[in-house]
């Protein structure tokens, strides 16, 4: 079966950056609906009319990844509106309850990048931000969408959510 939208794609990756460090790898396949939200642009441009056992290299700039790293979504919060178990590494869905700062998306995913003993710092950037990387990428299977997977666009759970881009939304990695 030929990859076209709508189908699901069973894959296995390895992602690194452009350095050669391993960021994800999927060794067991996971799946994605094609022609919806749980693949990357370029990644579903590659892999169009191709079907099982085609392998592709890709190299994806920032704007065709994860976006440019803002600076802008970057900002300090009082220590005072956050749990005492805070750590670094922990995220919240929007902003969290309490924030003073104007103008964040409550769509977005803010990642606590340093705590301090007066304030804390959260990113609303993706981990992947700016970083040009480096998909190898195989497809282990095709198969046609079922009625949900069309409806909802997905299979489930995004699979790049190593690659969701905040604050706008869009695709998810795993």
């Amino acid at each position: 079966m030929l990859i076209t939208t709508p189908c699901v794609v069973s894959l296995t990756w390895k992602l690194q950056d452009t350095q050669g460090q391993l960021i994800d790898e999927l060794q067991d396949p996971v799946e994605f609906f094609f022609g919806g939200d749980d693949l990357l642009a370029k990644v579903e441009e590659a892999l169009t009319d191709q079907e099982a056992g085609f392998a592709a290299a890709l190299h994806l700039e920032p704007e065709h990844a994860f976006g440019d790293y803002n600076p802008e979504l970057v900002f300090f919060e009082a220590r005072s509106i956050f749990p005492d178990a805070i750590e670094i590494g922990m995220q919240f869905d929007g902003p969290p309850p309490g924030s003073t700062t104007q103008g964040l998306s409550p769509d977005a995913i803010y990642t606590v990048t340093e705590v301090y003993p007066n304030h804390v710092v959260l990113d609303g950037n993706h981990p992947l931000a700016g970083i040009a990387l480096r998909l190898d990428v195989v497809v282990r299977d095709v198969r046609e969408a079922s009625e949900e997977e069309i409806e909802a666009g997905s299979v489930g759970q995004p699979a790049f959510t190593v690659m969701n881009t905040a604050p706008s939304g869009g695709p998810s990695l795993h």
